[in-house]
Formats: C-alpha cells, sequence, structure tokens
C-alpha cells in the first residue's frame, strides 16, 4: 500500500504539472505531439486530433511533447508540418512561451491550494483566540506530572495574564527551575466544579494534593479559585530537544466552522495563506542546502530524496486520508518552487535564457540550450544520487528516521 501511495502521489504532482504545460501550449497554439502518464518504454498509444496520448512502462508521473520544444525542428511528416509554420513553441511570441513555462509551477501551487482547502473546509478555520490552551503534552515531562490535560486553558502564570504565547514562552523559560503556579480552566473533569476539592470557587484557594482526591498524580499541590485549578509546578532548566521547560504544546487558535455555503470561501483563503507560508519554508530550507553544498559540502540529514518521501508516505498514510491531503500538498509546494528555480533543466532555467532573449533581443542558439540543459539534467542526476546516499546512510545510522520526520508533520 506505501508503494502504491507513493507512487500515485507522485503521479499526482508530475501529471497536473505538465498538464498545466499541455492547456497552456493547446490554448496557445503550440501543437502538442505527445501526453503521457509514466514514462517510456510506451506500452499503449492512441491518436486523438493532433496529439498522441500514451501509456508508459514506468508508472511515475508523466510528460509533455511539444513540437519545436528544442528549437525550430526540421520538417516533421509525423505531425504534418514544417518548419516556419507557427505551430512550433520555439516560433511563439515571448509571452507565450512564457505561459508555457510558467503553467506547470502554476498548477502545482493550484494544486496545493485546492488541498490544503479541503482540508481546512473540513476541520474548520483557524481563528485567533485570547485564550492559551494545551494541545499536547510530552509523556514524563513536568506539565505531564502535576496532571495538566490537552484542552486545558492557561489563564495566568503566578498572576499575571498575558495576551500572546510568546509572552507566555518568554516568563516560562525565565522562570525555569523555580515554582511557578498555573491558573487552568478545565471544561471536564474539572476537581473544583466537581467539588472535589473543598472550597472550590469559594473563598481563598486551600491548597490540597492530586491524591487527596483520588487522582493517581504524585504529591503536588493543587488548589482552586474562581472555580478554576491553581497547579504548582517547577519548569525544566534543561529541557530535552524539541520539548520547552513545561513540555507542552501551546496553541491561541480554534477551529470555527461557519454556515456551509461560507466555508469554501473560508477554505480558499487559508489554503492560499499554507500554500504561501510552505513555499517560504521550502525556498528557505533550499537556500540553506545550497549553502551547505556550497560551503560546508555536505547535504544536511533533513533533506530527503526518494527513498525519504517513500517512508514519509507510510508514516503518513497511517494518520489517515487528511494527513495524506496534506503530505500531498506540502509536496506540490515543492515541486513549484523547485521548478522555478533559475537552473538548466527546470523551468526557471527556460525562464532566464527567455530572459536573456528578452534582454539581448535575440534568442540563444537552439543546439547551445539544449547542451546547457543536458549539463544541467546530469547536475540534477548527480544531486538526486547524493541525496538518495544521504537517506540510505539515514536508515543504516538510526532506526528512528520516521519519528524525525513525523516532527515535521
Amino acid at each position: 500500500m506505501t508503494l502504491l501511495l507513493f507512487l500515485l502521489t507522485l503521479s499526482i504532482l508530475v501529471l497536473v504539472h505538465e498538464l498545466g504545460h499541455f492547456l497552456m501550449a493547446k490554448k496557445s497554439g503550440v501543437l502538442v505531439e505527445e501526453f503521457g502518464f509514466g514514462l517510456p518504454p510506451r506500452i499503449w498509444g492512441k491518436k486523438i486530433g493532433e496529439t498522441i496520448y500514451s501509456i508508459n512502462a514506468l508508472p511515475i508521473g508523466g510528460f509533455v511533447k511539444l513540437f519545436g520544444e528544442e528549437g525550430l525542428p526540421s520538417p516533421t511528416p509525423s505531425a504534418g508540418l514544417r518548419r516556419g509554420e507557427g505551430r512550433a513553441f520555439f516560433e511563439k511570441t515571448k509571452r507565450a512561451r512564457l505561459g508555457v513555462i510558467l503553467a506547470g509551477v502554476v498548477m502545482n501551487f493550484l494544486l496545493a491550494v485546492i488541498v490544503f482547502s479541503v482540508i481546512y473546509f473540513v476541520m474548520g478555520i483557524p481563528v485567533k483566540t485570547s485564550e492559551i490552551k494545551i494541545v499536547g503534552i510530552a509523556k514524563g515531562s513536568p506539565a505531564d506530572s502535576v496532571g495538566l490535560k490537552i484542552e486545558d486553558k492557561i489563564l495566568s502564570l503566578d498572576g499575571q495574564r498575558f495576551e500572546n504565547i510568546e509572552n507566555f514562552v518568554n516568563a516560562t523559560k525565565e522562570k525555569a527551575g523555580k515554582v511557578i503556579k498555573l491558573e487552568i480552566n478545565r471544561e471536564k473533569d474539572n476537581p473544583c466544579k466537581d467539588q472535589k476539592i473543598l472550597g472550590g470557587g469559594v473563598g481563598p484557594p486551600s491548597p490540597r494534593l492530586w491524591r487527596d482526591f483520588g487522582e493517581a498524580k504524585p504529591g503536588f499541590e493543587v488548589s482552586c479559585q474562581n472555580g478554576n485549578l491553581l497547579i504548582s509546578v517547577v519548569p525544566r532548566v534543561k529541557p530535552p530537544e524539541g520539548e520547552g521547560p513545561l513540555g507542552v504544546a501551546i496553541s491561541e487558535m480554534e477551529m470555527k466552522y461557519y454556515p456551509w455555503w461560507l466555508m469554501p470561501f473560508y477554505g480558499i483563503r487559508e489554503g492560499f495563506k499554507e500554500s504561501v507560508v510552505w513555499g517560504k519554508m521550502v525556498f528557505e530550507s533550499l537556500i540553506s542546502m545550497f549553502k551547505n553544498l556550497i560551503f560546508l559540502r555536505q547535504i544536511p540529514k533533513e533533506v530527503a530524496g526518494p527513498i525519504g518521501i517513500y517512508q514519509a508516505t507510510g508514516m503518513v498514510a497511517k494518520s489517515g486520508i487528511l494527513a495524506i491531503l496534506e503530505f500531498l500538498g506540502i509536496l506540490s509546494v515543492n515541486l513549484a518552487i523547485i521548478n522555478v528555480l533559475p537552473f538548466p533543466a527546470l523551468d526557471g532555467g527556460r525562464l532566464v535564457f527567455l530572459g536573456i532573449e528578452v534582454f539581448f533581443g535575440r534568442k540563444i542558439a537552439p543546439k547551445v540550450e539544449a547542451w546547457i540543459n543536458n549539463l544541467g539534467m546530469a547536475i540534477l542526476l548527480f544531486l538526486l544520487l547524493l541525496v538518495t546516499i544521504n537517506d540510505i546512510a539515514r536508515i543504516l545510522t538510526t532506526n528512528h528516521i520516521l519519528e524525525k520526520i513525523k516532527v515535521i508533520f
């Protein structure tokens, strides 16, 4: 199932990309010689109109073959066209070629927007609140030890209230190693509201221990104030990597549902914002990767190739359809950003050639452009090999790679 999902995911990403080139080429009057599912050799093909639609042996992605893509071709009897008839990609205006080149990137970005929009439509629209809610607790952390629970709302720290998460986090770090008192609002199983703690909500706080009312927790002090819990806890000075002093994941967002006819519009808005955020993260990661390659001559361990993506696919599949969709959206943004990089053999490299043509007023010789693109493809394949080796080395040195990826997603 992991293999099938992996192949399906890559095929969707590449086919959507190539579909963008295909549709824009058709719109611009470029002859599309072939639109293929998978990579050659061809298993089956049928010519419909002027285009061959094919199914190929390697079930990974697809491709579009444009007439005159690498320069003005010699007469092509099978296409029924000759040089200079205006159907070759190389003969089209700069604006038309620009549209065809960018169409694949745009389609991948739109796919990400659609996928994220569907997720928000199902899960709700995130809305910022004035409350700090616990959404995760690390096992064995101070928060776990004193009985804090997911969905608890942190109202104050030593009597001080906070308008945003950042201020609360900073205050917690400043008081690491010292006893602090958190005021907690708990909707369900609240001893203060259930009168399990004497004096709950009435008069001054009366300290008790969790064990006094049957909770299987050590003897941490707890009391009530206006129906809320007052819990004493000591933030860690040196928490484990990936955890904070308290060991909680907190959020000031809640998921809100609007009338059904409004949800698609809010979903699209949030889907677009999510795509932009991921695009920015991918771009920054690529810059960091290239810096490491140039100055440190090494590939960051966080960079994943085909093997890493395959493993991540298997892990994500266990979390359900929404997690799979999110993974698809993230990869689609990745593909869009990578393809627009100004590197030969990528769409961004073709944009560079187009820019040179605009600046100098003449096209680069087709043979020169083809040679540069071939060199770029060779370099890309070499980088792919290095990343794959990095993936294999990571597998051989640790059995916890999926847990590392899990943190990212």
